[in-house]
């Protein structure tokens, strides 16, 4: 049984999978260096997901305008580990989250229709002050999703969920520190 609130990622011993949406010229840029550079905003807070669903509802599979490439984004599990060490719930005192390096919020996973099923996905908001570190020490890996993606939607759109379910990827749960667990509202 899935619970209320979990991680459910796409991870190994040593990274996880994230999940961002970006115009064509941020994509190109970060897929040709292997790594984010300009025109990627490294002062504005930047939001990684580890469900892939989940991202495919807020990009409305890739054809949201700013949102019509795909990346998976392989980072350290250190990185990530770090930056939820320092995260502060969306809904905790205002005066926190204002200060807050980086920001958590619970969401409703999707399903592949994008209906809101009754278990929450995390997305993570990664601060200005982080976030150099985020683009240029934690990511090891970039990928474009975006084929892949549209290939899924026009599953999806033709009725053929089963074969769409197949082609999604794996995502299982993703065990925290039981003190950073408990804080950001798990188990």
């Amino acid at each position: 049984m899935t619970a209320l609130r979990e991680i459910r990622a796409d991870h190994d011993d040593r990274t996880i999978v994230l999940y961002q949406a970006y115009p064509p010229a941020v994509a190109d840029a970060a897929l040709a260096a292997g790594r984010f550079t300009a025109p990627f905003d490294f002062h504005r807070m930047t939001w990684i997901k580890p469900s892939f669903r989940w991202l495919m509802h807020r990009s409305n599979w890739a054809q949201k305008p700013g949102q019509t490439r795909v990346l998976a984004v392989r980072i350290t599990r250190e990185g990530w580990e770090e930056a939820l060490a320092r995260a502060v719930l969306t809904t905790a005192h205002p005066d926190e989250v204002a200060r807050a390096e980086v920001h958590v919020q619970w969401d409703p996973e999707r399903s592949l229709r994008g209906a809101a099923l009754n278990h929450y996905s995390i997305q993570v908001g990664i601060g200005r002050s982080l976030i150099r570190g985020y683009a240029e020490e934690w990511v090891v890996g970039l990928t474009d999703l975006t084929p892949r993606v549209r290939r899924i939607a026009a599953l999806v759109r033709g009725g053929q969920a089963a074969k769409a379910q197949r082609l999604l990827p794996p995502e299982r749960p993703y065990r925290l520190p039981a003190a950073t667990a408990r804080r950001l509202g798990l188990g």
